[in-house]
């Protein structure tokens, strides 16, 4: 493989640039050996011509082909090197928005400066469990490995996270915490988690601050140690902190600020505890304004406050020791603010009433005069005196500095002690994982010392890391037993020697320190001659005698010698400290007692070796020095720990998210070692694949003829074919190792391969589809001519067909005109006929019409005269008759003038008067009616009148008008007749010869007109068609509106619904863990008391738990424990998690019942309306029915026992008999008597039963008639029934006939009129209490009503805020009323249960006492001496489907039917839901003997018992699936026979006789429908753990055809499960499922559940599969998601084959289908992105913007989705109403319901099978 081959046109190269560090450029023109330029083009389009040295050769790096960019792993590139590295890494971070990047056994981590949803707990949930190389890099995953290799090796393990401030280290470390407290938390000690993740925000508040580079820069760092127990849950933890910046607390630089604590303090400055530190805002403090920068964006330092209170609280640190931290803290505010004046060069003071002073020894407890005292001087020590010293005020300022740095350093001290003491665990250890955070390698303008140690801890992890990867890479290859040559790696020790070696650095340093007159210029003239020509790498500036070079792996450095001594000695004034601790603040005194112990145990130590004085001086040891022993203490803790590393990148100065700066990416690269790790991989073979995945990718490059049956064989034969120098590659064990670079080339052939392959095929289907065009254009063409014939010989037989036509039309055209033109001159002479013959008629009516109006005039006159004569006469006589009339009357007025005055005519007139006044009086009032009503009549006759006049008048002005434009007419007329005359004379001449003309015209019009017409009339059809329709569809679009509102309003309860049902399910799944977790507790309490007692042996929990459960589970009541026992133990419990506990609980006890008293108030209002209904339907006819079958049943019973009766008799006084009958008086003879008389007594009452029944049957018939009318003349009369009594009838039963039994029936219609008396005297009570609360509630409702109308009047006038809330206020009244009315019910309802209970006891106990007294009567009766047996028919006994135990066989029962039980046996052979029926028969046989104890602990006991099962086998599927269905049959056993009317409903008749009668057991409905919902949810959780490993090997990893698409080159994280020997495909997983759906189908399940479980199966297999193909970007291919949809297929044909496709399952795959569908669509241009927008609809938009993203090429033919394009997708996704979150809930589960099945078994036909071992159950 020479040069030629690689350096070829088209072959992409980097050239070096100065901006972006690389430049893409490709070749024009081939290289060949011996050229001195390169012919290249730029990306742009520019031509350069590179230049090749001569001397060294050495081409441009090449480009790795387009097939391997964005690769997860830099090791899977080709060809390794800087350019390469940085575009990978520049691809991911860009164009994909990915943050990691695996390189090798590194981690890439580059800060996005961008909040991502990549760290939320479902993303946590699919890494747990992974392998490395399975998903997408991420902190994730080596946190997993971390995690799987501690588990695995029982190894230590350690992460150490490295990088730039600002780079994302802390965030880094802190979600790799997070991610250990998720996975490894247990159900108990989930506290331990929360105190482990609540030391960060403690460690940032006071060890982090603002930089120019980092808004949060960790300004210290930080080891932790997270410990483990043996099972691997997190038990405490350890932190060690290394080289906090103290300088910080002083100083500060522009644009930095002090660490946040301060900032926090002051911005709470406000809270009531922190008034007296007397603080104010950030620039009044030296320590926090220097910086000028005291607000961070997007930072609330108040909440950040709460925040790390609420840390400190929950780390067990109290809120005194908290208030005295933030003491101490203000008191170093106020310290900075001390002010030192200047009183001479050597002396200086501060004023004795400095505020800043007396609030800093206030806060601290000091004396402030002393303390001014110290802070300006100082005390010196000889041998013989001591002496004071004043300080200049440079002098006393730094020393003021020193003390609060010296306070802060110690407070940070004590809090992390104070941490690690909270973290620390009694548990023993097992293994630890540690987290370093440390600051990387650090060059500014001016490095000082703080940087001088980071970079000698950086080359320290950096030769640690560098033998690390060179010890993997050996194991590697000797794993493969591949020869290996020894790789140079670059190795720092030197470098490392030159700081930390004898006469290095750090200890001339030291020693420069212990001088009395040591200075920063002695000491560095000592260095310069020391290192400066011997030592490689240490230099001396040119321009400065001040600092010194190192030589760095990653750079060299120039450091300044100012400051460090210093800082090495870091001295604080002794004195200053002696006034210290005499505070009496308690805290301030613990924060040097370490100190003080320290120099104790120095002292002692030096007292046996030297002089005490001597030691004192050397006891204290120097900052370089205790950095030095700290990082030697580190690196031997990450030596003995397996190492992961992660190297956070800073990708920008700027903080502009998703911005990659190319020179300091590079910087970067080069400081943290990825380079150097790429560099000895690329030194080695960094190219390693398996041989089936070679064999699987270069496939096409081998004939039929190669290919053999060993996979390593065939490999190896196709490498010696294609590449002659064996030493670019090596054949090891299981892998082929390559160069760097070969992989490029085997592309290069692939690639060629399939480009030639690809032209074939072209050329082949060019052919094909050519030379179809050919024949399909041929064939065309014969079927245009055939056509073409056809029409011409058409046409020709046309034209002869219209020229004879044309003969005949003319014929007949011809014809018509004459005998038009003769029907014109008939019709003319006509007309002139009628118009002559019409005036000549009207003219002789004129004449005649003139004479007869002169004879009506003359008629008219002569009867008016006539009239005038006669009324003169009539005047004259009537004048004449008033006359006399009037005489008349003055004659008669006289006379009864007369009799008037006598007194009797008077009395006589009187008496008539009264009755004429009265008639008179009546008629008036008739009158007055009629005139009423004609008055009523009148004003309507007046109003018709009116209307009608009021028409008339409109019609005579109407026809005023027409007679005026009549007239006016008239008037017109002759001048229009002389004009028409003349018209007439002129037209006609032209009138002949247009006639012919108007005849055709008006033909013609008429015929238009009727087409007009018709046209019309069908338009207005059609228009009033349309009408109608547009009105029904108005209609159906109301219909429809009105649909789907309901629809909607359907959908959005059913959806509320099903999310309280979820929410209620996962409720009760957490108050039943709390519950096992309590009951665990108190287990392994009992189980440390008896080991305590019981020389203080372990024992094993679990084996405890389960002992104790399976007691419990047998036994219905548990013995208290013994009280001391438990205060001895109560000291050992964390009562925080107690306390929890039981509170949440009581939470969820509420909310449990609150959620039942809910569902059980809508079934009683189902089951109320359904009574109802069937009340309405069936009331008169059911009970008639049952009366008569009753009747009938009692009458064939009597006729029975007649028989019997009469065959005794007759075996009595037969005489034929072979033995003589018994004589009077002997036993035989009155054992006969006493049957006999008892069968008579039978008798009796069987004939007091029908008279009775008949007598009700009678009264039911007649009710039932009353109302219609053939019963209005049937009314009960009981009186006549007494004449149908004969009273000298002998009252002896023996002799009573029908009529006696007539009296039977008088007494039994007697005896029903008294009840139906008596319940209709109920009934009237009953109605009127009814009635009376109804008024009750009227009357409230009236109230309410008007008070909501005040109220709706009142808030009509408020706006609409105040409105609502004045709404949410008087609902809120309403609902607690009614809640407390409910509740007032509910009391009354109890009351009077418990008052019933009490009777039925009592009547129960009664009724035992009689039944005793009645055994003992007949038990004595009877004697020892031998009875003849007489033979009695009788009937077979019919069992009542009950089984008859003892109480005492409770347990036993359960253990051998539920403990002791094995599912497959029962569910194979017996009937399903065999248990359930037993059990079920047991609780009948309990409540028909009335035993309420019995009935409740086998309840219990059997809710308890299964509990048991479940927990011990919960994850064998076939225990879960049966005990399942046998909950839900006896939970549907209890509701079938529990006597409601809506389940009786679906019962046979003798099931209802079945029913239980004593007990109602609704309440045991809830506790059983409770534990069918654990056992379900158990049962999904074992199905889960089935399940999930199978899916992505099945849905996504396995291949059907296996490189026919191909598979990318991996890097060194290969895939665990990439090809396995035996490959889980779709198969094996469809046999998990048959084998799921067999199961519970032989169990019994109800259908409705198997659905419920086959969906939620369907959807657990959709969302692992998509939250994976989420998280893997190799899988984001087109081939994958054809693959995919083949996958889900099979799965859909499993579903129709088991007719299940109603399920909904099918639903939940459409995420997933939709994802293939997206994988596989054109993804170019904006109607592909509509498209996608349209298909996408079960998708995110998270979701699909990351498969997008994600998308991979798998070969060089397909096209990566442009960044554009899924721009537009989001623009087009954004008004979607969705969730934010990327990942499917795997673990989400569906609210599941159990819909009542009726079971068809009947009771009495069961039988118990010997195997149970059940023979102590007796079948009643």
């Amino acid at each position: 493989m020479a040069a030629s081959e690689l350096y070829s046109k088209n072959a992409h190269v980097w050239l070096p640039d100065a901006a972006d560090v690389w430049k893409s450029a490709e070749l024009l023109k081939d290289y060949t050996p011996g050229d001195l330029t390169l012919s290249l083009q730029l990306e742009d389009g520019t031509a350069v011509e590179h230049k090749i040295d001569p001397k060294t050769k050495n081409l441009p790096p090449l480009r790795n082909p387009n097939i391997l960019e964005g690769e997860n792993d830099l090791t899977a590139l080709s060809y390794l090197h800087e350019p390469a590295v940085l575009h990978n890494l520049k691809v991911r971070f860009i164009d994909s928005k990915l943050i990691y990047t695996y390189c090798g056994i590194v981690l890439v981590a580059i800060n996005p400066y961008e909040s991502l949803p990549i760290y939320e707990a479902d993303i946590i949930n699919a890494y747990s469990g992974q392998n490395m190389g399975d998903m997408d890099p991420h902190i994730f995953a080596v946190a997993e490995e971390a995690y799987k290799q501690m588990a695995r090796d029982q190894r230590n393990q350690s992460i150490i996270v490295s990088g730039e401030s600002g780079a994302g280290k802390t965030v880094s470390a802190k979600y790799a915490m997070r991610y250990f407290a998720t996975v490894s938390s247990s159900s108990g000690e989930t506290n331990v988690e929360e105190r482990v993740l609540a030391s960060s925000p403690i460690m940032e508040a006071f060890g982090n601050a603002k930089t120019t580079r980092n808004d949060n820069s960790s300004r210290f760092g930080k080891y932790i140690e997270i410990g483990f127990d043996k099972d691997l849950c997190i038990i405490g933890a350890n932190m060690r902190t290394y080289l906090l910046e103290k300088s910080r607390v002083v100083f500060q630089a522009h644009g930095e600020r002090n660490y946040h604590i301060f900032y926090q303090l002051c911005a709470s400055s406000h809270l009531p505890e922190f008034k007296t530190f007397k603080l104010g805002c950030p620039d009044d403090f030296c320590c926090t304004n220097q910086g000028q920068s005291p607000v961070i964006d997007g930072v609330n330092d108040a909440k950040d406050m709460s925040n790390t209170r609420r840390a400190f609280s929950l780390l067990g640190i109290g809120e005194s020791d908290q208030v005295e931290i933030y003491q101490i803290l203000s008191a170093v505010l106020h310290l900075s603010n001390v002010d030192v004046k200047d009183q001479s060069a050597d002396r200086c003071s501060i004023l004795p009433d400095n505020s800043h002073l007396m609030v800093f020894c206030e806060l601290m407890g000091v004396p402030c005069e002393e303390m001014a005292h110290w802070l300006c001087h100082r005390k010196l020590q000889t041998t013989t005196e001591t002496f004071v010293k004043s300080f200049s005020k440079a002098n006393a300022v730094h020393g003021r500095d020193a003390l609060a740095k010296h306070i802060y350093a110690r407070l940070f001290n004590w809090i992390v002690s104070s941490i690690n003491n909270a973290l620390t665990s009694a548990v023993k250890q097992r293994s630890f994982i540690g987290v370093l955070d440390i600051y990387g390698f650090e060059t500014f303008d001016v490095n000082s010392f703080e940087q001088f140690c980071i970079n000698y801890a950086n080359e320290k992890l950096q030769q640690q890391f560098n033998l690390h990867v060179f010890k993997l890479e050996q194991e590697e290859y000797m794993k493969e037993e591949i020869p290996w040559t020894l790789i140079d790696f670059y190795d720092n020790q030197p470098c490392i020697n030159l700081i930390e070696a004898k006469l290095g650095i750090l200890d001339l340093l030291d020693e420069e320190c212990k001088m009395p007159k040591g200075s920063d210029d002695t000491w560095a003239q000592k260095l310069y001659n020391t290192h400066l020509k011997q030592n490689t790498y240490f230099d001396k500036p040119r321009l400065s005698n001040k600092a010194f070079i190192i030589h760095h792996f990653a750079d060299k450095v120039e450091y300044q010698c100012v400051g460090f001594l210093e800082k090495n000695k870091d001295t604080v004034n002794e004195e200053q400290i002696n006034v210290l601790k005499k505070s009496k603040f308690d805290l301030l005194l613990k924060l040097f007692e370490d100190e003080e112990k320290t120099k104790v145990s120095t002292n002692k130590f030096s007292g046996t070796t030297g002089k005490a004085g001597k030691a004192q001086k050397d006891t204290k040891k120097t900052v370089g020095l205790q950095f030095r022993q700290s990082l030697h203490l580190l690196m031997d803790t990450l030596n003995a720990t397996t190492p992961h590393y992660v190297r956070c990148i800073k990708p920008n100065d700027i903080k502009t998210p998703f911005t990659l700066d190319p020179v300091r990416a590079v910087q970067q690269l080069r400081a943290c070692g990825v380079l150097e790790t790429i560099r000895i991989s690329a030194a080695g073979f960094p190219s390693r694949w398996t041989y089936q995945e070679f064999f699987g990718r270069y496939r096409v490059l081998m004939k039929q003829k190669e290919v053999l049956p060993d996979r390593k064989q065939t490999c190896k034969n196709l490498m010696e074919k294609l590449i002659k120098d064996q030493q670019k590659y090596q054949f090891g064990k299981s892998k082929i190792f390559f160069r760097a670079g070969l992989v490029a080339y085997l592309e290069k052939l692939r690639s060629d391969k399939l480009r030639s392959a690809c032209v074939s095929i072209q050329k082949t289907i060019r052919c094909w589809l050519a030379r179809g065009k050919y024949l399909r254009m041929r064939e065309s063409a014969i079927i245009i001519q055939k056509h073409v014939r056809a029409h011409q010989a058409r046409s020709y037989v046309k034209f002869l067909r219209q020229t004879k036509a044309a003969v005949v039309i003319q014929r007949n055209m011809r014809m018509w005109s004459k005998k038009r033109c003769f029907l014109q001159q008939r019709s003319a002479a006509v007309t002139i006929q009628r118009v002559w013959r019409g005036h000549m008629a009207r003219k002789q009516y004129f004449k005649l019409l003139h004479e007869h109006k002169a004879v009506v005039i003359q008629k008219a006159v002569r009867g008016w005269l006539a009239k005038q004569r006669f009324r003169r006469s009539m005047k004259a006589v009537i004048l004449l008759q008033s006359c006399v009339r009037r005489m008349m009357a003055k004659k008669e007025l006289k006379k009864l003038k007369v009799e008037a005055r006598s007194v009797e005519h008077f009395k006589k007139l009187n008496i008539g008067m009264e009755n004429k006044i009265m008639q008179l009086q009546h008629k008036i009032n008739e009158q007055h009616k009629e005139h009423g009503e004609l008055t009523e009549r009148l004003s309507v006759l007046e109003k018709t009148h009116t209307t009608e006049r009021e028409k008339q008048c409109r019609d005579i002005e109407n026809l005023r008008r027409s007679e005026q434009e009549a007239r006016a007419k008239a008037e017109t007329v002759p001048s229009l007749l002389e004009q028409l005359s003349f018209l007439q004379e002129e037209l006609e001449s032209s009138r002949r010869e247009k006639e012919d003309l108007e005849v055709q015209t008006k033909t013609f019009k008429e015929r238009t007109q009727e087409t007009i017409h018709e046209l019309n009339m069908k338009n207005n059809l059609l228009n009033s068609n349309i009408e109608e329709l547009n009105e029904e569809f108005s209609i159906q679009a109301q219909q429809l509106k009105e649909v789907k509102t309901n629809l909607e309003n359907t959908k959005q309860l059913e959806k509320d619904l099903t999310e309280e049902r979820s929410r209620y399910q996962n409720l009760l799944s957490e108050h039943l863990q709390l519950e096992e977790r309590h009951k665990d507790l108190q287990e392994e309490m009992s189980v440390s008391i008896i080991s305590s007692k019981c020389s203080h042996q372990r024992t094993d929990s679990n084996y405890s738990s389960n002992s104790s459960e399976f007691s419990q589970s047998l036994s219905s009541t548990e013995d208290e424990h013994n009280p001391t026992a438990e205060d001895k133990v109560q000291t050992k419990v964390d009562l925080p998690i107690l306390l929890k506990q039981q509170k949440r609980v009581k939470e969820l006890e509420k909310e449990n019942r609150s959620l039942w008293q809910q569902l059980d108030k809508k079934e009683e209002a189902q089951h109320e309306k359904a009574k109802e209904v069937e009340k309405q339907t069936t009331a008169g006819r059911t009970e008639l029915d049952v009366e008569k079958l009753k009747r009938q049943e009692l009458e064939s019973e009597n006729k029975k026992l007649k028989q019997d009766l009469s065959e005794l008799r007759k075996s009595l006084t037969s005489e034929n008999s072979d033995m003589a009958p018994p004589a009077p008086g002997s036993l035989p003879y009155n054992i006969l008597l006493e049957q006999l008389s008892s069968s008579n007594e039978e008798l009796e009452m069987r004939k007091e039963e029908v008279l009775l029944l008949r007598s009700h049957m009678v009264r039911q018939e007649a009710l039932k008639h009353r109302g219609s009318v053939l019963g209005e003349g049937v009314k009960l009369d009981l009186g006549e029934i007494h004449s149908f009594q004969d009273p000298d009838r002998s009252t002896d039963i023996h002799t009573l006939n029908e009529d006696g039994e007539l009296w039977l029936a008088y007494e039994g219609l007697k005896e029903t009129n008294r009840l139906l008396e008596t319940q209709m005297q109920e009934q009237e009570c009953l109605h009127s209490e009814k009635y009376r609360k109804l008024e009750e509630e009227m009357n409230k409702l009236r109230t309410e009503k008007e008070q909501q109308q005040k109220l709706l009047a009142q808030s009509l006038l408020l706006p609409d805020d105040a409105r609502v809330e004045a709404s949410l206020k008087h609902e809120i009244t309403r609902l607690t009323t009614e809640n407390l009315e409910r509740m007032e019910q509910q009391e009354n309802q109890d009351k009077t249960i418990r008052k019933l209970k009490k009777q039925l006891k009592l009547y129960m106990k009664k009724v035992e006492d009689l039944e005793a007294s009645s055994h003992q009567i007949i038990g004595s009766s009877v004697t020892s001496t031998p009875v003849r047996p007489v033979h009695i028919t009788r009937k077979e006994k019919e069992f009542q489907g009950m089984l008859e135990f003892k109480e005492g066989d409770t347990s036993r029962l359960l253990k051998n039917l539920v403990i002791d039980l094995k599912p497959r046996g029962v569910a194979v052979s017996f009937t399903p839901g065999l248990p359930a029926f037993i059990i079920f028969m047991c609780l009948r046989y309990a409540d028909n003997v009335n035993d309420d104890r019995r009935l409740s602990t086998l309840l219990n006991s059997t809710i308890s018992s299964i509990k048991g099962v479940i927990k011990k086998k919960g994850n064998d599927f076939e225990v879960v699936s049966f005990w399942l269905a046998n909950t839900c049959r006896l939970m549907h056993c209890l509701k079938q026979y529990s006597g409601d009317e809506v389940f009786m409903v679906h019962n046979t008749a003798k099931q209802n006789e079945q029913s239980l009668a004593n007990f109602e057991l609704s309440e045991y409905h809830q506790l059983f429908g409770d534990l069918a919902i654990q056992i379900y949810r158990q049962l999904i959780k074992s199905m889960e753990n089935i399940l999930i490993p199978l899916i992505v090997p099945c849905m996504l990893e396995h291949e059907t055809v296996q490189g026919v698409l191909g598979s990318k080159p991996t890097g060194l994280r290969k895939r665990s499960s990439n090809f396995p020997e035996e490959a889980v495909t779709v198969e094996v997983l469809l046999q998990h499922l048959s084998f799921f759906h067999t199961t519970i189908n032989q169990h019994g399940m109800d259908s409705d559940i198997i659905k419920q479980v086959v969906r939620q199966q369907f959807y657990i297999i959709s969302a692992v599969t998509l939250n994976n193909l989420l998280l893997r970007k190799d899988m984001c291919s087109w081939g994958k998601g054809l693959q995919i949809r083949y996958n889900v297929w099979q799965l859909e044909e499993w579903l129709a084959e088991r007719k299940l496709t109603d399920s909904g399952a099918k639903e939940t795959l459409d995420p997933l289908i939709q994802a293939a569908q997206l994988l596989q669509i054109k993804k170019n241009t904006e109607a592909d992105a509509q498209a996608i927008c349209s298909m996408c609809s079960s998708l995110t938009t998270a979701q699909i913007v990351k498969i997008l993203t994600l998308y991979t090429p798998v070969i060089e033919f397909e096209e990566r989705v442009s960044n554009a394009f899924i721009i537009t997708i989001k623009n087009l996704l954004k008004g979607r109403d969705e969730s934010s979150s990327l990942m499917m809930d795997a673990k989400k589960i569906f609210s599941v319901t159990f819909p009542f099945t009726p079971s068809s078994v009947a009771l009495e036909t069961i039988q118990i099978p010997t195997s149970l071992n059940l023979g102590f159950l007796i079948r009643v």
